[in-house]
């Protein structure tokens, strides 16, 4: 397979801006070109699905709610929690919607099992969740996707150190009391950023089989 690459940005990204130029990569992809991904925190946003209710946004209060393109319900994405945008040739990988999702999940999880921490999937509710030491189900990880022709784009929201409060404001994924939490509820210390993305971009190298990983820190700047 070819190399991925790997776009790190240090600065809060607007979400709007991101999506287009998501679009704009995926719309001029052909066949060589090779898959990404993108690591990047966002200002505090609300974020509706292509088949989000609005009953699920509960009190949105200044946070600005973005109709989007992805499938599923309502999130919040902020400071402190990484995205992790996966923009792959979904027809050159031969994945199914389903195995998409699957393989996305699976490789968070692997990414969380290095740090000791067990976590799993829920056919009915696409993410990464945790149980508690009381036995709650929280959710630690969205995920949403788009999928055209030329491939796909939107990925993985992971909780790493954000302020949990915003998803009081929604029902998270459209869950009615889903319980939510952060990788800091978990680890002490919390790894910085930088190690967290090369564990889990290790692990999404192997899981695309990538012959290697080319990193581009802070060099391409949207507009």
């Amino acid at each position: 397979m070819a190399a991925l690459i790997v776009r790190r940005f240090n600065t809060q990204q607007d979400y709007v801006a991101t999506w287009r130029h998501m679009q704009q990569f995926t719309a001029a992809r052909c066949d060589t070109t090779p898959d990404e991904i993108w690591l990047l925190e966002h200002s505090s946003v609300y974020t509706q699905g292509l088949a989000g209710k609005a009953e699920h946004v509960l009190c949105a209060g200044d946070v600005p709610v973005v109709q989007t393109d992805r499938g599923g319900q309502v999130t919040w994405h902020g400071p402190g929690q990484l995205m992790i945008y996966t923009l792959f040739d979904v027809r050159r990988l031969q994945w199914g919607a389903r195995r998409l999702v699957s393989v996305l999940e699976n490789t968070l999880i692997a990414g969380l099992e290095k740090y000791g921490i067990t976590a799993f999937a829920q056919s009915a509710a696409p993410g990464v969740y945790v149980r508690n030491g009381n036995g709650v189900v929280e959710k630690i990880a969205a995920l949403g996707l788009r999928i055209t022709k030329k491939g796909c784009y939107h990925g993985i929201a992971l909780n790493v150190s954000n302020d949990l409060a915003p998803f009081a404001g929604i029902n998270p994924c459209g869950a009615v009391g889903q319980c939510v939490t952060k990788l800091e509820q978990w680890l002490s210390p919390l790894p910085v950023r930088a190690e967290i993305e090369k564990t889990l971009v290790t692990c999404f190298a192997d899981a695309l089989q990538s012959s290697s990983v080319v990193w581009q820190t802070s060099v391409w700047q949207m507009s």
